[in-house]
């Protein structure tokens, strides 16, 4: 059961946060695979980092605690048709420090997400979790997120 920290600070990411986050990024062993957490930092980070933030309804953020950035996630809203219309909110490469796992830290960012859909008049909160971290779904249902759907993906070369 995770113990509740300090309240965490959640703030939009900024260009001298990036290399932290694709730091936690890398940080296990599926982002490891995929994630080039070095320095200096590959182009595509930064085109990236730039394309988020010149979107509004992208939104890049970091869990500060006592100074130091200990978790990060990307919430998308997205327009959609169906169930009447409205939005979801689309949450993306959620990672808290290994160090500050199990501390609370994730929760405070998703509970912060959820109120950010409320707010906005979302219909849904959605995310995905990789059938390889168990742990990461067990937080996610005690949340309430319920595994309704199979999710697929068609990986493309780039």
């Amino acid at each position: 059961m995770e113990s509740t920290p300090s309240r965490v600070e959640i703030r939009p990411a900024t260009r001298d946060d990036v290399p932290r986050v694709v730091q936690m990024l890398a940080d296990d062993a599926i982002g490891a695979t995929r994630e080039r957490a070095e320095t200096p930092l590959p182009q595509e980070y930064w085109a990236a980092f730039d394309a988020i933030a010149s979107d509004p309804r992208q939104h890049l953020v970091v869990a500060v605690l006592d100074g130091e950035i200990v978790g990060t996630l990307q919430l998308t809203f997205i327009p959609y048709l169906t169930h009447r219309g409205g939005e979801r909110a689309l949450i993306e490469g959620v990672r808290v420090d290994a160090t500050r796992r199990g501390g609370g830290v994730g929760r405070q960012l998703l509970q912060w997400v959820i109120e950010q859909a409320r707010e906005r008049g979302c219909r849904m909160v959605q995310l995905t979790t990789d059938k390889r971290r168990p742990d990461a779904r067990r937080f996610y249902e005690s949340l309430g997120f319920v595994a309704s759907h199979e999710g697929m993906k068609l990986p493309l070369d780039a």
